[in-house]
């Protein structure tokens, strides 16, 4: 029964992180930092100097900007599709 658990649950990651892979989100070769801004400056059509100036303002909410990058961080696809938190987990190294 356990280890059905157990199974279920690696499952139900690999539905989250495959739905993070279907965003279109994806950290690209041009960064400054994680990539962050630039992801998401390519994904809403804005200027990624714009994004990354949203970014860096975002800071200035107390814990709020500073833990929603991090969690962006670690949830943002790379150009190949592997994410931080999954290849922490152990999982998928690469979309390939």
């Amino acid at each position: 029964m356990r280890k059905t658990s157990a199974l279920r649950t690696v499952d139900d990651m690999d539905t989250i992180f495959d739905s993070l892979r279907s965003t279109g989100i994806r950290r690209g070769p041009q960064r400054l930092a994680a990539g962050i801004g630039g992801a998401l400056a390519r994904r809403f059509g804005i200027n990624v100097w714009l994004a990354r100036a949203l970014v860096l303002a975002s800071f200035l909410l107390p814990v709020l900007g500073v833990g929603a990058y991090l969690v962006a961080w670690v949830l943002t696809p790379w150009q190949d599709g592997s994410i931080p938190l999954e290849r922490a987990l152990g999982g998928r190294r690469s979309s390939s």
